[in-house]
């Protein structure tokens, strides 16, 4: 069985955890492709599609939306999961004791519903260092009433990446 895993990343740590699907994927015997989103042509001849993409401001990234929406057809034809990352932190509630998780799922969760009909989606924690901060996002690191709100390191969870990962894998292989 071949295995697409799409990302958009602007930063590193959504590839950073695309990559690790990928790896999980294939330790379990599945051939995997792993590539950003922006630099895949045509995703036919695929058996199944993990599409990612770091969220801000509660959207995906635009590479990931336009490849997911270009070429639903195709995708939605497949077994299909959704991930996101962004939420930095440990916390597991925001202060009126809402799930963080739940409340940085990117819209594209609910719109891709109905047109791709995932198998699964799920939000990872991501990673944030002020000095690898560029462009637009400078902002961020010239105001410090902004920067120091910003919890920096990387809070991404391997064990429960490799944990969905592997869910994955046992219904690709069901």
């Amino acid at each position: 069985m071949k295995v697409l895993v799409a990302y958009a990343s602007k930063y590193r740590a959504t590839e950073g955890i695309a990559q690790r699907i990928g790896n999980k994927l294939r330790e379990r015997g599945l051939e995997v492709d792993v590539a950003r989103c922006k630099d895949i042509r045509e995703p036919s001849g695929y058996d199944a599609f993990v599409v990612g993409s770091a969220a801000y401001e509660g959207n995906w990234r635009k590479d990931a939306r336009t490849f997911v929406e270009d070429n639903a057809g195709e995708i939605g034809a497949h077994p299909v999961w959704l991930f996101s990352s962004g939420p930095l932190g440990t916390e597991k509630v925001d202060k009126d004791g809402n799930d963080v998780l739940k409340g940085a799922e990117p819209k594209q969760f609910r719109v891709y519903e109905d047109l791709i009909h995932p198998h699964g989606k799920q939000v990872f924690r991501g990673a944030y260092n002020h000095e690898k901060i560029r462009g637009g996002d400078r902002i961020i690191v010239w105001m410090p009433a902004i920067r120091d709100l910003m919890p920096q390191g990387d809070f991404r969870e391997w064990n429960v990446i490799d944990a969905w990962s592997s869910s994955i894998a046992d219904e690709l292989e069901g």
